[in-house]
């Protein structure tokens, strides 16, 4: 159910205060244009001195439950919800990108895929400038590997300094559904 509600354009979060799940399809939508994302200096510099590793998929849950880490705030990121992600993980459809310093896990993005399509869920970082770190080596591997759509779902001031934009549901799913029909491979040959 929940890759075929991704196909119609919507997508979860956890209301811990109530536990429920509810389903969202905003409108407008965010997305990152694969060729739009943005290096600030100060991020480029980080990219450029490597002191870090990336990898993919190694660390799933780690992402994901450090991503649900708001230093005693509520998350929409509940048990249920990375339950469903890891899940999704296990039988290939859901992805990470880890950013390690030192051994330890210092940034980090997950997702769904569909077809051409990734759906960045959430991000986090423990080190400055990881999680664009990580964000910057999704936007790569979805450009080297022909993924068409990279959606970030609602526009934040930090989505759109790093290319973000925002585009009318119309459109939305006009590119989900051109996506939905590529074949395309997160990881692997």
């Amino acid at each position: 159910m929940v890759l075929e509600n991704y196909a119609k354009g919507l997508f979860p979060m956890g209301n811990p205060g109530f536990g429920i799940v509810t389903w969202h399809s905003p409108n407008p939508r965010a997305i990152i244009p694969l060729d739009g994302f943005h290096v600030s200096r100060s991020l480029a510099r980080t990219l450029r001195q490597a002191r870090f590793r990336v990898s993919f998929d190694d660390a799933f849950g780690d992402v994901i439950r450090a991503c649900g880490e708001r230093d005693g705030h509520e998350t929409w990121i509940t048990d249920e919800i990375r339950e469903t992600y890891e899940e999704l993980h296990r039988r290939g459809h859901a992805h990470s990108v880890e950013v390690w310093m030192d051994n330890r896990l210092a940034g980090g993005v997950y997702g769904v895929q569909i077809g051409g399509a990734f759906f960045a869920e959430s991000k986090f970082h423990r080190e400055r400038d990881m999680s664009k770190a990580a964000l910057s080596y999704l936007v790569t591997r979805l450009r080297e590997r022909g993924f068409d759509l990279l959606e970030v779902q609602y526009l934040t001031p930090h989505l759109r300094s790093l290319g973000a934009i925002e585009i009318q549901a119309r459109e939305y799913m006009r590119r989900l559904e051109a996506a939905l029909k590529l074949s395309c491979r997160f990881v692997g040959a």
